[in-house]
């Protein structure tokens, strides 16, 4: 993306995007004074613009904010994505975007969203159309004293790294499973962590099984693409031997096996490694922004495919952690991937924090819809450390409860456990099998079955497709994280 700060002069550009509160518009003069005589009031949903001659036809795009005391993050996102796509309409090929003075947003702040906004409505994954895009306007951040262009730019940076990842990660979970398959996905991630400066292993099934990880490889067995365990290690602070843990899934495609998934349950199912793309992408972002910070990251890349081969319902499986399990669902398989990878990065990495992240359980539809990640943790200091980094990024999270009576709906009668209940609670009971397996570390699991994708916007700045949600929150998290926030 084109876009820095730059107080460059109008005429050199096509257009210029103005936020403005509502009822802030008696105050305008020159140029603006044209809005009084209008009707634009400056609310949040509204966008007009204006055209003008200097050396050319040019554009003023008026962007409403809302009352200034309502002012948050995802308010001006919103608001700028609107001008964006306005600019688009007008086919501008320069513009400038107005930052202003506010008591709610700092100038960093202001600058964060305005690049935040400006990437994810100008994304699209269009490769494999004939008519493609090809809008990538130049965009100026104006206004900046000159006194606050060095925090400015900086920001501007950091944020440019953050929203390259995330776009990358989109582009990982909007491809076809034709394409994207466990050895693919395992060579793109080589390359991403040579570009943006962290160290990538990749474990095969040979030495997979030497470890005992059994549930993995079960989850495997129908498919003639081989899993790969995908390990990626970013040591930012290597004085420091805390280490946090991230596990993304990562079923590059999920049929259900013998517990076959209908039709139309199938047709986004190459969604199912959005979690460990949003994984992939925090790595990328810490890793070229250069946090100062320990992480280790593992994918255990696979397919659930129905064939001869395929592990079956009723069968009993082992677990690197040595516990059995009765498969009584074999579409219950991503829980069977995550534990023995949890347990790989606690055993040999090192990890003493670990947050997973999975398109996990359509209960997680069901119960918060589209908008909001459903979370389960076991420690409530980890938890809301976790949930500060919020603020900054305005993702919508809530959090379920772990009584003791859900992990009674996982006993069974046959084996160690049982991988998935008929009495309820799915997303509950799903993070509590995982739980079995976090060896009591700090822990917190982020089901985003309906978070990861969207067949509708649910933004003006977030399209339809891959959402790379938890990202951006990952990120913000792990670049404020303190151990002492954190109660062992």
């Amino acid at each position: 993306m084109n876009i820095r700060i730059k107080n460059i002069d109008s005429s050199e550009l096509k257009g210029t995007i103005i936020p403005i509160f509502e009822n802030k518009i008696s105050k305008l003069s020159g140029d603006d004074d044209i809005l009084k005589s209008i009707p634009f009031e400056g609310k949040a949903d509204e966008v007009f613009y204006t055209t003008y001659l200097d050396k050319g036809l040019k554009y003023r795009i008026y962007v409403g904010l809302g009352k200034e005391e309502q002012l948050n993050g995802e308010v001006l996102r919103n608001a700028i994505a609107r001008g964006i796509k306005q600019t688009k309409a007008l086919k501008l090929n320069s513009f400038a975007i107005e930052v202003f003075e506010s008591n709610k947003i700092c100038l960093p702040g202001i600058i964060k969203c305005i690049t935040e906004a400006s990437a994810m409505t100008l994304y699209s994954f269009d490769k494999y159309k004939s008519k493609k895009s090809n809008y990538n306007p130049k965009i100026y951040i104006t206004n900046v004293d000159e006194g606050k262009l060095v925090k400015a730019n900086k920001v501007l940076n950091e944020t440019l790294n953050i929203v390259s990842s995330i776009n990358m990660a989109k582009d990982l979970v909007n491809e076809p499973a034709n394409v994207i398959y466990p050895e693919i996905l395992a060579n793109e991630v080589v390359k991403i962590g040579a570009e943006s400066g962290f160290e990538v292993e990749v474990i095969h099934e040979e030495k997979c099984k030497d470890m005992g990880m059994q549930a993995f490889l079960s989850v495997a067995k129908g498919s003639v693409h081989s899993p790969k365990l995908i390990v990626m290690r970013y040591m930012g602070d290597e004085g420091n031997k805390e280490v946090l843990g991230l596990v993304g899934k990562g079923l590059t495609y999920d049929s259900g096996g013998f517990s076959l998934k209908p039709p139309t349950g199938m047709i986004d199912m190459k969604e199912d490694m959005a979690g460990a793309a949003a994984v992939i992408g925090t790595m990328s972002a810490i890793a070229k922004n250069k946090l100062k910070k320990n992480v280790v990251a593992v994918v255990a890349a696979c397919e659930n495919i129905l064939s001869r081969d395929a592990f079956k319902p009723g069968d009993i499986i082992g677990s690197m952690a040595g516990k059995t399990i009765e498969v009584n669902n074999t579409d219950a398989e991503g829980r069977l991937t995550l534990i023995d990878a949890i347990t790989y990065i606690i055993e040999k990495e090192g990890a003493g924090m670990i947050i997973d992240v999975a398109t996990l359980t359509g209960a997680a539809i069901h119960a918060l819809g589209r908008y909001t990640t459903a979370v389960v943790s076991n420690n409530d200091q980890f938890y809301e450390t976790f949930m500060e980094a919020t603020n900054v990024t305005d993702e919508s999270f809530w959090r379920l409860p772990t009584f003791d009576h859900y992990k009674k709906q996982l006993k069974s009668k046959v084996a160690d456990l049982k991988n998935s209940d008929k009495t309820g609670a799915g997303t509950i009971t799903a993070a509590m099998f995982i739980k079995e397996f976090v060896q009591d570390k700090p822990w917190i699991h982020l089901d985003i079955a309906g978070t990861a994708s969207t067949e509708s916007p649910i933004s003006d700045y977030m399209g339809c497709g891959a959402t790379a949600v938890p990202l951006r929150t990952l990120y913000y998290f792990i670049k404020g994280m303190r151990k002492d926030h954190i109660d062992n």
